[in-house]
């Protein structure tokens, strides 16, 4: 039986799928290749491309594939798109997974894993954010990751579905072996934007907001490797495919650092002085996102085990100095 990576061909997706098959499972990737890569997909897993919205492709899919669960990363994810374009947003992410809940139910696929995001809790109340804590979204984003969360809920309670969202803070870094990495156009993420200056493409590196009430006055945020947060989705599945019950559960190292922090790890990684240059704030931005993973620690035995900074940046500088235009060269 196979486990499909819906948005396989993206970032996370696709370091997902890589884990899977060095784990030996047997794995189907399905993306739109929109935003994803075809080249990233790991060539042992059996690809299909196809929308998430377009139920007459899930219907075959599910038809031909013996399908045991559903990892979910397919959707729109650029907090600052989905302020300017927030019915992109409802469609693409509330009505793709409306369409592929229905399609599993008629199918009787029962599990799934989701990719949710720690956008849903807005402008945290404390420093270390659990899974019981408010969750306010200030942007678009986030409203349709909640809501995604609650369909899955109400989904499950109706048609015996069982769930986990993962809530996950800033996905970064690349794949030890470094053919697979980050490649995202536009370009919103701060570690591969700040790698953009000592390849050259760009001459600095902007700091939205230096007035914050952090360590430093810039933002602060948890950074988690993509090869943590891949294991993280097969524990997950492995946890439902055992019988237990739907949860919620947030991903991150339980450290923050500042982005002037991540410039600097950057700056000795490369040993590139890559200048910066302080701008406005950005709409949107909380000033601190750092996470309690004690949960998933407890429940799904998950161990990160990329929680240096500069291992990260260095993992991510390997994939970006060697493919300075994504998969594109």
């Amino acid at each position: 039986m196979a486990i499909l990576v819906l948005g396989g061909a993206g970032y996370i997706g696709s370091h997902t799928v890589r884990q899977l098959v060095r784990a030996g499972r047997d794995v189907v990737v399905a993306d739109n290749l929109l935003t994803g890569f075809r080249q990233a997909v790991d060539p042992k897993a059996r690809f299909y491309q196809l929308d998430i919205r377009d139920r007459q492709a899930l219907d075959r899919l599910f038809g031909q594939e013996d399908v045991q669960g559903v990892i979910h990363f397919a959707g729109s994810s650029l907090v600052g798109e989905s302020m300017r374009l927030p019915l992109k947003y409802y469609e693409n992410n509330l009505w793709g997974t409306t369409v592929l809940l229905q399609s599993m139910v008629d199918h009787g696929v029962d599990k799934i894993v989701f990719s949710s995001t720690a956008a849903v809790y807005g402008e945290p109340g404390q420093i270390l954010i659990g899974e019981e804590d408010t969750t306010e979204p200030t942007n678009c984003y986030g409203q349709t990751k909640l809501a995604m969360e609650h369909m899955m809920k109400w989904a499950a309670q109706a048609h015996g579905l069982r769930y986990v969202a993962l809530r996950y803070f800033n996905a970064c870094g690349a794949d030890s072996a470094g053919d697979i990495g980050e490649a995202h156009d536009p370009e919103t993420h701060l570690i591969p934007l700040i790698l953009q200056v000592p390849n050259g493409r760009r001459d600095k590196i902007s700091i939205f907001g230096e007035d914050y009430d952090t360590p430093d006055g810039t933002c602060v945020r948890d950074y988690i490797h993509v090869t943590d947060l891949a294991q993280a989705h097969i524990l997950a599945m492995d946890y439902l495919m055992v019988g237990k019950e739907s949860n919620v559960f947030n991903l991150g190292n339980g450290i923050g650092f500042t982005v002037k922090q991540v410039i600097d790890a950057a700056r000795r990684v490369t040993g590139h002085p890559i200048p910066a240059q302080v701008c406005h704030r950005r709409a949107g931005d909380p000033a601190r996102l750092v996470a309690s993973s004690e949960k998933a620690r407890k429940l799904l035995g998950w161990d990160p085990r990329f929680g240096d900074l500069e291992t990260i940046v260095a993992s991510a500088w390997k994939w970006h100095s060697t493919h300075p235009q994504g998969y594109d060269g």
